[in-house]
Parts: C-alpha cells; sequence; structure tokens
C-alpha cells in the first residue's frame, strides 16, 4: 500500500476537512483520566466521538487510572478495570453519540507473579463485567534515559525474556486473552521469542512497533532498522500490529515543539512510510487503528488525527479499508456484531 497524500477534497480547509465519514471505525486504543490539571473522562471523550467520524466503538487501555489505593498491591489494577467498566455503564444509560464506549477493556497484570498472577486475572475478569479482552503490561527499556523522560519508569531490561514473567505469561493460554504488547521496537527481537514460545497466545504490538526516532536512533538508517525488526515479528502469524501512536516525542517528529498544529497532510506525509509498511508487512487482516488519545492530542485533534490515518492508507480499497479499521479490532476483541 503507498497512497499518494492527496484526496478529492485536498484543498479544503483543515478546519472543515473530513475524510471519508462514513467509514466506520473501532478506536482499539484510548484511555481515560483525571491526573492533576488534566482531565479527560467521558465528557471530553464524547465530545471528540462527536467531532465527525463514524467511531462505532472503543477500546479502554489500561494506564493507571482507577487503581485501589489500598490492598495487595499485585491487586491494585483491579480497581482500573471497574473503573473503565463503571465508564462503559455510564455511557451506555444515554451518550449522544452512538458510540458503544470502552467496549473492550484491557487491564494490567504483573506476569512476574508467575501462575500467581491467576489471582489477579481472575479479578480482572470479574471486575470487567464480561468486557474484559486483555492484558497489558509495559516492557519498554532502553539504555538512553532521553527516551523515556518521565510517567511510567522503565521496565527492567529483558522482561520479556525472564523466566519468572513467562510462567505468569503462560496463564493467558486458555484465557481467550489479548496480550497487548509494548516495548520500543530494539526490543522486538525479545517480542518474537515470546510470540513463538506462546503461539496460542495473540499478540497486539502496540503504537507502530514502538518506534524512536530520537538520540542514537534519529541517524538516517533508522527506518531500515525499524522496519526489518516489524518484519520479524509479522512473520509469527500470531502476532498483530496496532496502528498509531506515533505523536510522542521519542518518535522522532518533533509534534510538541510546533507554534501550530500540524494538519492532516502534514500528519500523513511524516507517518504514511510507517503506517504503509505496516500494512504490507501484516496485512489489513492483522492490523487495527488506534487514536491513543490522549497522549496523542500533541498532533492535534482527534478528528485531524483520524483524517490523517485514513490519509495513510488513501489508495487501499474499500475493503481494506473496513478491515483496518474496524473489521480486526471486531474480531480481535470480540465486539458485538454491531459494531462491525
Amino acid at each position: 500500500m503507498t497512497p499518494p497524500i492527496s484526496t478529492p477534497d485536498a484543498d479544503a480547509d483543515e478546519a472543515i476537512l473530513l475524510v471519508e465519514p462514513d467509514l466506520p471505525l473501532i478506536d482499539s486504543h484510548h484511555h481515560l483520566w483525571d491526573r492533576p490539571g488534566d482531565r479527560y473522562l467521558l465528557e471530553a471523550l464524547t465530545a471528540d466521538l462527536a467531532s465527525g467520524h463514524l467511531v462505532l466503538a472503543t477500546v479502554y487501555m489500561e494506564c493507571g487510572s482507577g487503581l485501589h489505593e489500598t490492598g495487595p498491591a499485585h491487586l491494585r489494577p483491579v480497581g482500573e478495570v471497574q473503573f473503565a467498566a463503571s465508564m462503559a455503564a455510564q455511557a451506555a444509560r444515554g451518550l449522544p453519540v452512538p458510540t458503544r464506549v470502552c467496549a473492550g477493556i484491557v487491564g494490567a497484570a504483573d506476569f512476574s507473579l508467575g501462575a500467581a498472577v491467576d489471582e489477579v486475572l481472575d479479578a480482572l475478569a470479574l471486575a470487567g463485567d464480561g468486557r474484559l479482552r486483555g492484558i497489558r503490561g509495559s516492557a519498554a527499556w532502553d539504555a538512553d534515559a532521553l527516551i523515556n523522560p518521565g510517567g511510567r519508569p522503565n521496565a527492567p531490561r529483558g522482561l520479556l525474556l525472564d523466566k519468572q514473567f513467562r510462567a505468569g505469561f503462560a496463564r493467558l493460554a486458555g484465557r481467550d486473552l489479548i496480550y497487548e504488547a509494548w516495548q520500543y521496537f530494539p526490543q522486538l527481537s525479545e517480542l518474537c521469542d515470546l510470540a513463538d514460545t506462546f503461539p496460542q497466545v495473540p499478540i497486539v504490538v502496540n503504537h507502530c512497533g514502538g518506534l524512536l526516532g530520537i538520540g542514537a536512533y534519529a541517524a538516517p538508517d533508522n527506518f531500515d532498522h525499524w522496519k526489518a525488526q516489524v518484519a520479524a515479528v509479522a512473520q509469527r502469524p500470531n502476532t498483530f500490529m496496532k496502528l498509531g501512536g506515533l505523536a510522542r516525542r521519542r518518535c522522532g517528529f518533533d509534534l510538541e515543539t510546533r507554534a501550530t498544529p500540524p494538519t492532516a497532510r502534514e500528519l500523513a506525509r511524516l507517518w504514511r512510510p510507517y503506517i504503509a509498511t505496516c500494512v504490507d508487512l501484516f496485512g489489513p487482516e492483522r492490523c487495527l487503528v488506534g487514536s491513543n488519545f490522549p497522549p496523542d492530542r500533541v498532533a492535534g485533534s482527534y478528528r485531524t488525527l483520524w483524517n490523517a490515518l485514513k490519509l495513510c492508507v488513501a489508495d487501499g480499497s474499500q475493503s481494506e479499508k473496513e478491515t483496518l479499521f474496524h473489521r480486526t479490532a471486531a474480531r480481535l476483541y470480540r465486539l458485538a456484531p454491531q459494531s462491525g
């Protein structure tokens, strides 16, 4: 897939641009949180969902919201799934948009507990009220401290290869749960080994494989290194690629320092090589798309971001686009038929 960045409305003003508004979407990756100076809950999400794109359903991705403040540390992530389920229930009681909010929920669990993680997985399933679809735990690590200047601390180096971690990871088998893989692209060889060891566990690779583009990764041949790692993952049939998550500083597009937000076409020019490469390597049937909101609002509005992602695959067939933007996610997250 090598789409040109042009459409019939290429001269439209950015404020009114709406690319393929009738294309059904599932936002397979968003967060909700209430942090000091940064509140993104149902009201904000609803406004974004009402901004023009046809979002049928969303998948909530763990981010540390709503954790239990007391009780055993390993069970505190259960609070987040309860929080997300409560958001889903509140939305179902009546939002001014037809979107099924938090139709799927991905929680967190510490696989380093080994077999004892069963207690956590059982509690998460109960808290999810039928919506739990997967588990994500950050394995992101890099020697350069500037890659991860804040937020979550780095995971232990080599976590995906750790024997105790894998003892816990093995407990996913038979539970019909996805593993949401969040690491940086230089770690993808470790993820390949994990996928080979547990071929029965579906693995969704977040954020185009964990692109890095600053520091040592700003070299001219970085794209080739990234592509080679992603291509190796694509050879594992139990892996899927989640498109998006390219707006953060670590990706190297320097969006956070801009005086004015980029247009959708500017974003598409920056992101298209990565998005199109992932689609070429995995195929639409193993790709899905997420907004990564609110973190990726540094790239612009929810409307602009989806415009850009659609422009990245502008020359795909209608069937390919429907698969990319909602069919793969509906299948993976076992969403109801009305969501695509």
